[in-house]
């Protein structure tokens, strides 16, 4: 079952007397602006990540102290 241009046309005609161009035209801006925040935060890590991230690459420069060396 293909979908072409005809039927894509009269779903397109159908959605435009429901809903009406100014609404129509609110919902697609709203759907576009959820998508590039999805696609945004999609690829970034979440501040807490970042911050376990930072963590650990910090504990890892800093060399532990030995036990045998003796605190000042």
């Amino acid at each position: 079952m293909d979908i072409g241009v005809p039927e894509l046309l009269i779903v397109l005609v159908i959605v435009i007397v429901l809903f009406g161009p100014s609404r129509l035209g609110k919902i697609m801006g709203e759907l576009g602006s959820g998508l590039r925040s999805f696609k945004e935060n999609l690829g970034s890590d979440s501040p807490s990540q970042e911050e376990t991230k930072k963590e650990q690459t910090q504990a890892q420069a800093e060399p532990l102290p030995s036990p045998d060396e003796k605190k000042e």
